[in-house]
């Protein structure tokens, strides 16, 4: 299957989702955060940096769960983001 080219729009999305993470992950180090949630420190770092734009919904919900942040929270902020890049993060 090939995947369609990502708009710039969806590119940004990916990465407001990365600083969001990180954000919220705050002092925590990145092997703490990747290990409360089961996916690999490499696969958060990749979602930070904004490498990984489009990660699959069950690594978003599970990162989502180890900082303590609300799904639709953090869906909400992103549609925020589309919308103001001048966001903050800190909720």
């Amino acid at each position: 299957m090939v995947r369609p080219i990502l708009t710039p729009e969806e590119r940004e999305r990916g990465r407001a989702l990365g600083a969001a993470l990180r954000e919220a992950r705050g002092a925590r180090s990145m092997v703490e955060v990747s290990a409360d949630a089961g996916v690999p420190v490499e696969t958060l770092r990749k979602i930070e940096t904004g490498r990984i734009v489009t990660p699959a919904f069950f690594t978003v919900a599970a990162l989502a769960r180890a900082v303590d942040i609300d799904l639709a929270t953090l869906a909400g902020s992103l549609t925020a983001a589309a919308a103001s890049p001048s966001v903050s993060w800190a909720g």
